[in-house]
């Protein structure tokens, strides 16, 4: 299932939870905006659509460093041969093999660096647990860990953290609900879903 239809199940939930509570409309736009949000989480995994979209192109942070090595050598290269002239011909040639390593999984898992930075500095542990969440979905499969219930289980304990912070309740709800509702439409009984979720990793690799 692609990403708009699985946000648009988490907005569904989302409403369906502000329509329940009759909520207030500032807090009914926060309930979908976090079931549509949510919905999408599982998909931070190395090869999900939404870690596409989070992260900047690897090839265009690949091409930058490549240039700032190449930069480094020539401005090297220009005054006299000395120890520091050695060094900076070093440095450059360590950003440019450096570069060849840049790959999707690396700006994954500098996103989730800097949003554990960011979770520390505000002092919010919530925001801190996510970029760990991300950073370790940054080396997982698709629809591995972050399509389980131990997934599941590791993000609701952060949006029940956000929802406490924020004051509202039902932001648990549309936070877990949403994310839950991505695994559901992810399952076998959806003819376009050949191959599943694996629920109950690492108890068990069977797909449902």
């Amino acid at each position: 299932m692609n990403g708009f239809a699985h946000s648009a199940i988490g907005f569904g939930v989302g409403f369906a939870i502000a329509e329940s509570a009759n909520t207030e409309p500032l807090q009914t736009v926060l309930l979908i905006g976090a079931g549509s949000l949510s919905a999408l989480v599982p998909d931070l995994d190395i090869n999900g659509k939404l870690a596409n979209k989070m992260t900047l192109p690897h090839q265009f942070l690949k091409t930058i460093t490549t240039l700032v090595g190449c930069l480094i050598i020539y401005l090297t290269l220009a005054h006299n041969l000395s120890i520091e002239t050695w060094q900076g011909i070093g440095l450059g040639v360590a950003l440019v093999g450096t570069a060849q390593w840049i790959s999707k999984r690396f700006m994954l898992s500098i996103t989730g660096m800097l949003i554990i930075a960011a979770g520390l500095f505000l002092a919010k542990l919530w925001l801190t647990l996510f970029g760990i969440y991300v950073f370790i979905a940054s080396f997982l499969s698709h629809r591995t860990y972050t399509h389980s219930l131990l997934g599941l289980a590791a993000f609701s304990c952060i949006a029940w953290m956000f929802s406490r912070d924020a004051g509202i309740h039902d932001l648990f709800l549309a936070c877990s609900l949403g994310y839950a509702s991505h695994l559901l439409a992810d399952m076998k009984w959806l003819p376009s879903n050949k191959k599943g979720v694996k629920l109950f990793l690492p108890l068990s690799k069977k797909s449902f």
